[in-house]
């Protein structure tokens, strides 16, 4: 079976073998806005990851929600009112309770910068599981009307190919199933997301005009190719917030075959990636092969981590005590290794953080760790008390996979293992420093935990001290020189 590393590999040939990035469809790249897309259905057909854990929207869940849909359609419209705006901020739809408010983790303090640079602004937020969860004022309006129209125009609408492109579909189609031995109905696929691309670039490009927007900031922008595509095409600068790991291995962002042909001297040349990226810290800018220049990657740090870690600066280590951080495609696997390790492991104690998409549905997909939980050393935490950071800040050692905690983990100095499972090549460049420990079954790790040789490294590489200065100069597109900051 191929690995995780093989098949990014096998992609990122194929892509500069055949041009993948530039094969023009119905006016479109269709293989920029499906190569994550397909990345995990190929990953998922070869049995390297799992379905995620999380519940699933009911059929009643849709139908009850359709209703806010067409009311947040109306009330909250993008499109209504005269104002303009200087910046919009397109947040993450997933939100973290944060003393007792919803919160988007990745971009809410744009907004504190932005008001007192003056700037005029307005966030734009989609929904999560159907719902919107921070609340509404002035500033924000909700997506609901481009998704909900999306959605229509994909059913009432066909794609007619010609016969050139229907061949080049095949073909790809068939350079899949050859080199990756899975069968994938690239047809459909390709229909989907360019009809979707379709609709929302007319929408996302009708909204910038007509608000005349200068800058946009979204947080996960390779699920905003329309938005992205749109603002480049009228020359507005787009920024991507990093929300999560960035990697050689995350398809999100990298393209090593794009630089290995690159003739021009300028990396400008994937259509629908954003123009900067403003990073956690300096180690992120080196972490994948990204198709920008290294200086339009900006280190401003990670206010949230850095003021909800700063809680628990004072809070002792607690002797022996794991903490594992699942995740719900490998979660099966993680939660069998917990358990197994727990029965051959005397005098620790053992903390299994399960992620928020596991919350409701643990209990049915891993029976091992609900006869775990009954142990006197082992606990299951399966809500959002106590905080993650609390749990790092007392664990003396960690174990996960590829889950971006693993990174907030080390900076709480945590003794950190690495389960070799499908995707934990996004941490090989941790595991080839010695920063962490990578251990393949249970009985690997007791036996590694016995003489466990970690090397120091500087976690503020990671994270920085959020540079609001810095930010501040983004906001106001002055030419910024960074000065690098000490490697790990």
């Amino acid at each position: 079976m191929m690995s995780v590393k093989e098949v990014c590999d096998e992609f990122f040939r194929l892509e500069n073998e055949y041009n993948l990035n530039y094969i023009m469809i119905q006016h479109v790249y269709p293989w920029e806005l499906v190569r994550l897309y397909l990345y995990y259905e190929i990953t998922l057909k070869l049995g390297l990851f799992g379905s995620a854990q999380q519940a699933s929207v009911s059929l009643f869940d849709k139908v009850k929600s359709f209703l806010p849909f067409i009311k947040n359609s109306i009330f909250c419209n993008p499109f209504k009112g005269q104002d303009n705006f200087e910046i919009l901020i397109f947040n993450h739809p997933r939100k973290v309770l944060n003393n007792g408010e919803y919160m988007d983790i990745y971009s809410y303090f744009l907004r504190d910068t932005l008001e007192n640079l003056g700037k005029s602004y307005e966030v734009l937020d989609s929904p999560y599981l159907n719902k919107h969860y921070i609340k509404k004022d002035d500033k924000v309006k909700f997506n609901d009307r481009i998704l909900l129209g999306s959605y229509f125009y994909k059913k009432t609408h066909n794609i007619e190919y010609t016969e050139k492109e229907s061949e080049t579909i095949q073909s790809i189609e068939n350079l899949i199933h050859n080199h990756f031995g899975v069968e994938v109905n690239l047809f459909e696929i390709f229909s989907n997301h360019i009809l979707n691309f379709q609709y929302e670039y007319e929408k996302y490009r009708e909204l910038l005009n007509e608000k005349k927007v200068e800058q946009v900031y979204v947080v996960v922008a390779y699920e905003n190719k329309a938005l992205v595509a749109a603002c480049k095409d009228l020359g507005i600068e787009v920024i991507e917030l990093q929300h999560g790991i960035i990697s050689k291995y995350h398809l999100g962002y990298s393209y090593p075959s794009e630089n290995i042909t690159l003739k021009s001297g300028t990396y400008e040349h994937i259509a629908y990636f954003p123009n900067k990226i403003l990073s956690f810290g300096d180690y992120w800018k080196d972490a994948s092969a990204y198709p920008i220049k290294k200086h339009a990657i900006f280190s401003v740090g990670f206010p949230y981590f850095e003021d909800n870690s700063k809680k628990y600066k004072d809070v002792s280590k607690k002797k022996n005590q794991i903490l594992f951080i699942s995740q719900g495609v490998i979660g099966k696997y993680l939660s069998e290794f917990a358990c197994h390790l727990a029965s051959v492991l005397d005098g620790y104690d053992f903390i299994y953080k399960l992620h928020p998409g596991e919350y409701s549905t643990w209990k049915e997909n891993y029976p091992k760790l609900v006869e775990a939980d009954k142990l006197d050393n082992f606990s299951v935490i399966d809500s959002n008390e106590p905080e993650l950071y609390k749990l790092f800040a007392e664990s003396e050692y960690q174990v996960g996979a590829f889950s971006t905690a693993i990174y907030e983990g080390l900076a709480f100095n945590c003794k950190t293992f690495i389960v070799d499972v499908p995707g934990v090549e996004y941490l090989d460049d941790l595991v080839e420093k010695k920063i962490v420990v990578k251990v393949r079954n249970p009985n690997d790790m007791v036996n590694k935990l016995k003489d466990l040789d970690l090397k120091e490294y500087n976690a503020d590489f990671f994270f920085k001290n959020y540079d609001e200065q810095l930010l501040e100069d983004v906001l106001l597109n002055k030419n910024i020189m960074q000065v690098p900051r000490k490697k790990i």
